[in-house]
């Protein structure tokens, strides 16, 4: 949709004592909403009761996303008051001194910097066919950011865990609407010990802002947006998975493929868990009109737990495919910038499409591997322009 930007009205007293409200696009709803999001540059509604704002393709155009533009994503309403001085983390469960920690406490511990393309398990569900169910994003639920904060497993560690020890559960500070569940997930026990899953309490060198879990946060990187729980305030190591409704039926996929449309049991699923690779087109826009001649295209990918090896460009409907050329900065976890320059561009109707392969030889396909929930849309990205 061309159009964005709808001045919002106030969403809460909270948002009154802040700055000026910018302009926010929505897409999802059937009226732009009066809310107000301070602090949140030109972002798309996608959902009013709980927050869920998306970033326009367009920001895709560096490495680590501004804060502004990085989407936001939650579950239920965010904490209303959130005093740093009496917030505490708890570690306990399957562990043999279970302690609290202070936020004081907690930043004098050594920190651990990653840089990490986070992004929601639903990005791109409202690309699916036949559509399903859930929050409509498009193509803008994902950014990048350098975050930062101790270790995860110096926290384990110092807790001691026992042989029992499988899972590690995180909740959050979320504040639950009367018969809701509550949002609590958990992670394997190796993921949790890995090195770069952290405590996070910084994000590109600042900390937390309230959208994004202040004053801590997991961070789970090449996984799915929903394992790096917000607010966090309780870590809890288990004998088995978290058994909640945000790990089952929740954030699970099918065993095996299944036709569009069809339903699946809860036992024939799995978690999802790391990302797939996969591309988006942020220049040209969609539905751009552009001269005859040289036109630049650029855009991001990204592959979870392993590396971008290879992004090409198809300007002619798939039959041929050229290398596009990738940004110098790159992290494990982190998207990759590259751009193309289609240099003969003619009059007409053009499809162009990006599709990514990563290291471990996975490569964007054609059309998505459709599921219930829309979880993990990865086909090949696809913009059409008109060039006269």
């Amino acid at each position: 949709m061309n159009s964005r930007r709808y001045f919002l009205k106030k969403i809460s007293a909270a948002a009154l004592a802040a700055t000026a409200a910018p302009k926010l696009l929505s897409w999802a709803l059937p009226q732009p909403q009066a809310v107000d999001f301070p602090g949140e540059d030109g972002m798309i509604l996608r959902s009013y009761r709980f927050v869920d704002l998306e970033s326009p393709v367009e920001y895709f155009n560096t490495w680590l996303t501004p804060v502004p533009h990085f989407f936001v994503r939650n579950h239920m309403h965010e904490p209303s008051e959130l005093d740093p001085a009496d917030w505490r983390l708890s570690v306990g469960g399957e562990v043999e001194k279970p302690f609290t920690l202070t936020l004081a406490e907690l930043s004098k511990l050594e920190t651990h910097s990653v840089v990490n393309t986070l992004e929601c398990a639903g990005n791109g569900r409202s690309l699916h066919r036949p559509q399903v169910p859930g929050i409509q994003w498009g193509k803008g639920a994902v950014g990048t950011a350098q975050f930062s904060g101790p270790r995860l497993r110096e926290l384990l560690q110092r807790a001691g865990v026992k042989s029992t020890g499988k899972h590690v559960m995180f909740r959050g500070l979320d504040e639950v609407p009367s018969k809701v569940p509550p949002f609590i997930r958990s992670i394997l026990i190796e993921k949790a010990l890995d090195a770069d899953t952290l405590i996070a309490t910084h994000m590109n060198g600042s900390p937390l802002a309230k959208h994004h879990g202040f004053p801590a946060r997991a961070l789970v990187p090449g996984w799915i947006g929903a394992a790096s729980c917000k607010w966090i305030t309780e870590i809890k190591v288990l004998d088995q998975e978290f058994a909640g409704n945000f790990m089952s039926p929740a954030y699970r996929l099918p065993n095996e493929p299944v036709k569009p449309g069809d339903t699946v049991k809860p036992e024939e699923t799995h978690p999802v868990t790391a990302l797939s690779v996969k591309s988006v087109i942020s220049g040209p826009s969609e539905a751009a009109r552009l001269k005859p001649g040289k036109i630049a295209i650029h855009g991001v990918a990204w592959a979870g737990e392993a590396e971008i090896a290879r992004v090409e460009i198809s300007i002619d409907g798939g039959a041929t495919w050229n290398p596009a050329t990738l940004s110098h900065e790159q992290s494990r976890y982190a998207w990759r910038l590259w751009s193309y320059d289609w240099k003969s561009a003619r009059s007409g109707d053009h499809t162009i499409m990006s599709r990514a392969t990563d290291t471990q030889g996975r490569t964007q396909p054609l059309t998505p591997v459709w599921n219930p929930s829309g979880y993990l849309y990865d086909a090949v990205d696809q913009v059409n322009i008109h060039v006269a």
